[in-house]
């Protein structure tokens, strides 16, 4: 912890702005600032579609956090979330050459946070929603969508069900079932499970069951909001009311929930060649040694620790990369599954401890960003 302070004490963070060019001479001052300014601002005054040409908003995008849900902290409020996004932008720079600016909200009501964001969002190309609660954050994703002509995604969602998908997808191959067959339970239906289990659905699987803190969500449980509801409507879900009542005969357990509520008796309880995501963190819903004692052939994490890490990184850097060099607007869940499956072909030959592309594997980013294109063009 000691070094980590050090780093990010002697830079004030991790980021900086560096210049494009520079200004030796008055000329070089007139050409990036007055008087030949005033002629841009002017043509951007008829035109607004230029300002993405001629300044830096073509190629910014901001990562707003209010820190009411961060990865294994919880609600820690808005400044303790600016060290995520600030490393999620320093990630954005290094891995893919995009630009990004860690940026901090309160936590005030979806309309106000909402008109924020519109507000400000002529400066930038794109909106990358990080660590904000839900349901809140499906409302305002879904209004930003919808009111905004720029491309909005919330990492906590997307990142997280795109790279489960990829890895399912592999995992399937592995152990020589067909996936659209495959039976799923999703323990933890929070952003990322609603987001996984809308991902699972526009790739063909249907056998999903859904539980999160009340036991088995149903679509007329009103312990659980509209999404979570209208999820329950689109799957075929096995009878019972709690993690433990619908374990049996699951081939696949994903955990997008807390530490250790997936225990080893559980997993002796599922289907014959158990795929099992215990993707909580820093603690998994089971260690992965558990799980293979319980009978799982295939375990992932959310952690670098253990083989197979399902992590965001994976997807963030490409997809903006690939949507700053497109005109897609919107991250369909179409476009989802096909960044899904572009990540599940760069493992050419899947194995049990291999089925997902590591973070620093060649390729990663372009896979990704290629997928965007290719489907741009489609």
């Amino acid at each position: 912890m000691n070094r980590v302070l050090k780093v990010h004490k002697s830079h004030t963070g991790v980021l900086d702005i560096k210049a494009d060019i520079s200004i030796k001479t008055p000329d070089d001052l007139s050409e990036a600032y007055t008087p030949g300014v005033s002629g841009i601002a002017k043509m951007i005054a008829e035109d607004e579609a230029l300002k993405n040409v001629y300044t830096m908003s073509g190629k910014l995008i901001p990562i707003i956090t209010d820190g009411s849900a961060v990865l294994g902290l919880g609600n820690i409020g808005p400044a303790a979330g600016l060290p995520i996004v600030e490393g999620k932008a320093l990630i954005y720079k290094e891995f893919s050459g995009v630009n990004a600016i860690p940026m901090a909200l309160n936590q005030v009501d979806v309309d106000e946070f909402v008109e924020t964001i519109k507000t400000m969002a002529p400066s930038f190309a794109g909106i990358h929603l990080e660590d904000i609660a839900a349901p809140r954050v499906f409302e305002i994703e879904k209004r930003l969508n919808e009111e905004l002509d720029i491309p909005v995604y919330h990492d906590d969602q997307t990142g997280t069900a795109v790279v489960v998908l990829a890895a399912l997808i592999n995992a399937a191959k592995v152990v020589n079932k067909p996936l659209k067959d495959l039976k799923v339970v999703i323990n933890g239906m929070g952003a990322a499970g609603v987001a996984t289990a809308k991902i699972l659905l526009a790739s063909g699987m249907k056998n999903l069951t859904l539980v999160d803190i009340h036991g088995v969500i149903r679509a007329d449980d009103n312990d659980y909001n509209e999404y979570q509801r209208e999820l329950a409507t689109a799957v075929n879900q096995v009878d019972g009311r709690s993690l433990d009542d619908v374990i049996d005969n699951q081939d696949v357990f994903i955990g997008l929930s807390d530490a250790n509520v997936l225990s080893k008796e559980q997993v002796t309880r599922m289907a014959q060649d158990a795929i099992v995501f215990a993707l909580a963190n820093p603690v998994p819903e089971i260690l992965p040694e558990e799980a293979h004692e319980g009978g799982a052939t295939i375990t992932a994490t959310g952690s670098s620790q253990w083989a197979n890490q399902v992590n965001n990184v994976l997807v963030f850097p490409g997809l903006f990369k690939g949507l700053l060099a497109t005109d897609i607007k919107k991250v369909e869940l179409s476009l989802q599954v096909k960044l899904a499956e572009g990540l599940a072909q760069m493992v050419t030959t899947p194995t049990a401890d291999h089925i997902v592309p590591r973070v620093f594997d060649d390729g990663v980013v372009d896979a990704v960003s290629n997928a965007v294109i290719a489907y741009a063009k489609a």
